[in-house]
């Protein structure tokens, strides 16, 4: 039973009733739980164009709702005017203490918003460069992907991850100009080769980038780099090939390890050397069609047409730049998954201008593919030192940001008694979290500000804090399965659908009430078993704005209302018969807490 829903359609069509046309409002939760569970200012919106004033219009309302509790709005308790006309609604707590056991008996699911839909929606996602560093930015656009990704497999849609990698263009030829010099200085000495690990010989790549990057104001040097990039696209060069064809494999190593530790797993990876061939084939044939321009030798599009601003698709030498590549891609993918029914790129917003262009272009080229294609765009991960730029050799690798974090944690935990295997996974589990978290609670387009003791906190707001909140509740149903008011399942099936990511805990795959106390419920219900309830709304909003900050701020509250209740009930009573409800209601937010972290990409380690 959707109670929101079912609110709104009574409240639509008494509006219906009185001469308002396709009536739009929104049903809320109430900061202030004293004002009810469900709140809306219906009556403020409608009232001039009914000639009311907004209060007499909340009472009719409210009158004719009340004819109605007793059949479709059972559910319903009390109706009643707030202030200059707020209409707000209390909720049964009978119902509230129903959903819990519900929930509580929901174990190995995740909660879904929708069942299965014929929808197929492809999210792009990270995009690191192979030869450049995997920096905090792809961390940013990692977390973010990978929570819309889940958001969408939650509405019952297929997703599918890709990944879009540049692994022709400039910073190639740069980083390999610079590695053919160092090898002249190196008397020929293969330096790359020589060293232990992939990351060893990425992190050298990157330093050859910086090394190649700091010519870009000589003349001299930029023809240079010209000339081998050129060759990179022709494969005209045996010597230069063969840097390229292992530098480009020790890129791809690292990535994956990376993405092994964020927890993602891609259905597709693009290459721009792939798709850079077709994108020079429709840029010319749409330069016939007068999409395109020619300048100077080169082709352009001229976005001042239409309000934005020109860009360059193929160079004076005939070579693609980004925006070519990219009408090569979105083709491609739409080529490969022609039942794609949306297409999400995620990207810096320092993209923004550029997309416009692009989409603009995509408009006058292929309407299916212009719209179904969303882009959405993030800030950037800020430290006190300002913002990171691989050109400047400054760049923060996701990996000593993760090393960092970790090292935290795993001072945070030197006095627990666990095992070094233990401490290492959920210093692993727990870092991951704790950056996901800081990037996913705040709105997608602002800038993060990065502070590494906040982010690894155990109180306050952080993921860990949410991970320790889950933890807590495991801890109490361990205890609880030796308890004579609950009953031990031996049914340990995991969760088989989404894309098999969701971590939950053994104490959630096995404790359920007993039969004979399922009855046994309580009088009244607390905030913790509201909120509960709210979770697939929540999860909905989320899905439909792409915006995880509502699932992160929800857990947040979520948390504190369990630790709140943890702190003023004794959840295990012997000679009780409401523990079992208790544990129900410790299980139904173990369940809602890890199905919510796993929205955010977040595991739940085994112990804290």
């Amino acid at each position: 039973m959707n109670m929101k829903v079912e609110l709104g359609q009574a409240v639509d069509k008494i509006l219906v009733g009185l001469g308002i046309d396709m009536p739009s409002f929104k049903l809320e939760y109430p900061e202030n739980p004293a004002h009810g569970d469900f709140s809306c200012n219906v009556a403020m919106i409608y009232a001039k164009q009914l000639d009311m004033a907004p209060k007499i219009l909340a009472e009719k309302i409210i009158t004719e709702l009340k004819k109605y509790l007793g059949e479709k709005l059972s559910f319903v308790e009390s109706i009643s005017v707030d202030g200059p006309g707020f209409i707000n609604f209390k909720i049964k707590d009978k119902v509230f203490v129903e959903e819990i056991v519900a929930t509580a008996l929901s174990v190995g699911r995740i909660h879904r918003s929708g069942g299965r839909t014929s929808k197929k929606v492809m999210v792009e996602y990270t995009d690191p460069n192979p030869f450049k560093a995997f920096h905090i930015g792809h961390l940013m656009s990692n977390a973010i992907g990978e929570s819309i990704s889940r958001l969408t497999e939650g509405s019952g849609a297929e997703v599918i991850r890709a990944c879009y990698q540049g692994d022709v263009g400039l910073h190639v030829a740069k980083t390999i100009w610079a590695i053919q010099k160092e090898k002249e200085r190196s008397k020929n000495e293969k330096r790359g080769e020589n060293l232990g690990s992939v990351t060893e010989k990425v992190k050298w790549l990157g330093e050859m980038y910086v090394s190649g990057a700091k010519f870009d104001d000589d003349e001299a040097v930029q023809k240079e780099i010209a000339v081998i990039n050129k060759k990179i696209f022709e494969k005209s060069d045996k010597d230069i090939n063969e840097i390229y064809v292992q530098g480009r494999k020790w890129s791809l190593e690292y990535f994956d390890i990376i993405y092994a530790s964020l927890g993602t797993k891609f259905n597709e990876f693009f290459f721009e050397s792939e798709v850079a061939d077709n994108g020079i084939k429709v840029v010319r044939e749409f330069l016939k069609k007068g999409v395109f321009t020619e300048s100077e030798g080169a082709v352009i599009f001229k976005g001042e047409d239409y309000g934005l601003h020109t860009r360059v698709f193929i160079t004076s030498q005939g070579l693609p730049t980004y925006e070519a590549k990219e009408i090569g891609l979105n083709i491609e993918k739409f080529k490969k998954y022609p039942d794609l029914t949306e297409s999400i790129i995620i990207t810096a917003n320092e993209q923004n201008d550029y997309f416009k262009v692009l989409l603009k272009a995509f408009s006058l080229i292929d309407q299916n593919i212009f719209t179904k294609t969303k882009h959405i765009s993030h800030g950037m991960l800020r430290f006190a030192s300002g913002k990171m730029a691989s050109r400047k050799g400054n760049v923060i690798s996701a990996e000593s940001l993760l090393g960092e974090i970790k090292s935290l944690v795993m001072d945070k935990i030197s006095d627990r008694e666990l095992s070094p295997a233990e401490k290492e996974e959920i210093s692993d589990i727990v870092a991951v979290g704790a950056i996901k978290y800081t990037i996913l609670r705040q709105t997608i387009g602002s800038d993060v500000i990065f502070d590494s003791a906040a982010s690894i906190s155990f109180e306050g707001d952080s993921g860990p804090y949410l991970q320790y909140a889950a933890v807590r509740a495991g801890a109490v149903l361990e205890k609880g399965k030796k308890s004579s008011y609950a009953k031990v399942s031996k049914d340990k099936q995991r969760n088989k659908e989404g894309n098999n990511q969701n971590s939950q805990t053994e104490s959630q795959a096995q404790i359920i009430p007993r039969p004979d106390l399922v009855g046994i419920l309580p009088e009244s219900v607390t905030l913790l078993e509201k909120l509960i309830s709210r979770f697939p709304d929540i999860v909905e909003h989320a899905r439909m704005e792409y915006a995880p900050q509502h699932v992160a701020n929800y857990l947040i509250t979520l948390a504190g209302a369990f630790n709140v209740y943890y702190a003023t009930n004794k959840i295990i009573v012997e000679n009780d018969p409401l523990t079992s409800y208790r544990l129900n209601l410790t299980q139904a937010f173990l369940i809602t807490m890890t199905d919510g972290l796993w929205l955010l990409g977040i595991k739940v380690p085994k112990r804290m």
